[in-house]
């Protein structure tokens, strides 16, 4: 409670002079608030000889949700919505190596099968035998891989507009990849920032502009490294239909009917290879629905959960 009164407090205080001096302190307070609200706290764990920082809440004795970003992103896509799961469950989620505050070296790999390995033993690390796994885009190509490589380990699996598959319709940003434009989702310019916010919301949340360049200024900061994962990703792709066959756990596919980023048409072919499959559809939504429409969208993931533990307790 202290923490929230100081993060609202910080906030509250901060006026235009202050927003335009310190907006990254704004940005943390309001991080706060989300993460408190959550009821979630930081830590760090050695895995790999990578430093792996992760939000912790919930339950311990609780079965387990991990819940992992998509590219450019972080941990902090999902507060909003994890406090809707942190009564009910344990509650993790990771910066990926080479996102967030998580280690970052340069000369390593963080292509999507690699990323699942260290998942795989980030869990082992935290003495966790089995868990839901949720994935957004990039992330969820990658937990995708951990549910069909290690299905003992998996009780259920949700995809929020997953990356890994090709679409029988083109993305937005694939035709302009194909065309040589410019990747609208590695800033060059910190200008470009609320363009980059169009591109992946349908409707993006409110942000003063300060912020926005400041935003903007973070992310072309790391846009080397950006780049550099983008390509990695591209020229050691995994492509998900060999493996989807193989993933025995009840799997959830949700996604926004506006994304321009993935096309929702992904979901037709996933269905098809998929033992077990489930769809739903956010209307009015984009790339993000956990960010953009949280409450929704844990509405749906957590009547997901409800049929999954019916299932179990009916021993099927």
């Amino acid at each position: 409670m202290k923490k929230v009164l100081l993060a609202l407090a910080l906030l509250l205080a901060a006026g235009a002079g202050v927003l335009y001096a310190f907006p990254g302190t704004l940005l943390a307070g309001a991080q706060l608030v989300e993460q408190t609200r959550a009821g979630l706290t930081e830590k760090t764990l050695p895995v790999d000889g990578l430093d792996i920082h992760y939000y912790e809440g919930g339950p311990s004795e609780a079965e387990t949700v991990l819940l992992v970003h998509g590219f450019g992103a972080d941990k902090d896509n999902w507060p909003s919505f994890a406090r809707h799961l942190t009564s009910r469950y344990h509650v993790l989620i990771p910066d990926l190596p080479g996102f967030g505050a998580s280690s970052q070296p340069a000369g390593i790999s963080y292509d999507v099968g690699t990323q699942a390995e260290r998942l795989v033993n980030f869990s082992k690390a935290l003495g966790i035998g089995k868990l839901h796994l949720v994935g957004n885009s990039m992330g969820g190509q990658i937990v995708a891989l951990f549910a069909a490589r290690h299905p003992q380990q998996v009780f259920s699996l949700a995809l929020f507009d997953n990356a890994g598959v090709t679409a029988p319709h083109q993305s937005e940003l694939f035709e302009r990849l194909l065309k040589g434009a410019p990747n609208p989702l590695v800033l060059t310019r910190a200008e470009d920032f609320p363009a980059l916010l169009d591109f992946v919301f349908y409707q993006k949340p409110p942000m003063p502009e300060r912020l926005q360049h400041y935003l903007g200024e973070r992310g072309v900061a790391r846009s080397g490294l950006n780049a550099q994962i983008f390509s990695q990703l591209r020229e050691r792709y995994i492509p998900l239909e060999p493996e989807l066959p193989k993933i025995s756990a009840p799997t959830l596919l949700l996604w926004g009917d506006r994304d321009r980023v993935l096309d929702i048409s992904s979901i037709d072919v996933m269905k098809a290879l998929l033992p077990h499959p489930s769809v739903v559809v956010i209307r009015d939504c984009g790339h993000v629905p956990m960010i953009e429409r949280p409450e929704e969208s844990a509405r749906y993931y957590l009547s997901f959960l409800d049929g999954v533990q019916a299932t179990k307790l009916a021993g099927h």
